[in-house]
């Protein structure tokens, strides 16, 4: 693998919030200007093909990926699929940690689901499902989301505390709770509720 494949890669995982020179200097092991000197070369080809949809966006030391604005038209109309059009199990496992767990990073929804989740988050902020509540106070200051008034009225809850508790066997402070387990008790209360 290439040093520009795996700057690449790590770019994408990285999701809306992006990674920090520093960060991918720690992860890769390489050195911070041959990173730099990387991610500038990214830019020009993804810039220069009119067949890439791409871009690389930095603020600062952090850089992200992102679609080209010309394609803002586009993504727009996908991410504002109407709420008729049934939440798949992927976005409805990223809800459920949502809700069972909020506040909650990007990151953090990453490690109990064990696959990267920013499509999910975008999709459900497009439909109202989630808000962003701020920002963690960590390295990165990644964005802390919450479920929305939205959420409650889609389910039919008058609050959180109509959540089904979680299966009693299971410590919820537990590092090893999968997406899975929030599914199973997020779905017992959808198939009873209204939907």
């Amino acid at each position: 693998m290439t040093n520009t494949a795996q700057i690449e890669g790590l770019l994408f995982i990285s999701g809306d919030e992006g990674i920090t020179v520093g960060d991918l200097a720690k992860i890769t092991g390489f050195m911070k200007p041959a990173i730099t000197a990387t991610l500038d070369k990214l830019a020009e080809r993804y810039a220069a093909d009119p067949n890439s949809a791409l871009v690389i966006l930095h603020s600062g030391q952090t850089y992200r990926l992102a679609t080209k604005p010309a394609l803002a038209p586009g993504i727009k109309q996908y991410f504002e699929i109407p709420l008729t059009v049934p939440l798949t199990n992927a976005l409805l496992e990223v809800l459920a940690i949502i809700a069972y767990r909020q506040p909650i990073t990007r990151l953090e929804i990453d490690e109990i689901r064990g696959v990267q989740s920013s499509g999910s988050l975008q999709k459900l902020m497009a439909r109202g499902l989630i808000d962003t509540h701020g920002r963690l106070d960590a390295p990165g200051r990644p964005f802390r989301y919450v479920t929305t008034e939205s959420f409650l009225d889609y389910f039919g809850l008058s609050s959180l505390e109509d959540l089904p508790p979680l299966p009693e066997q299971e410590d919820p402070d537990s590092a090893d709770l999968s997406g899975d387990l929030f599914l199973a008790a997020f779905q017992s209360r959808k198939q009873g509720g209204k939907d």
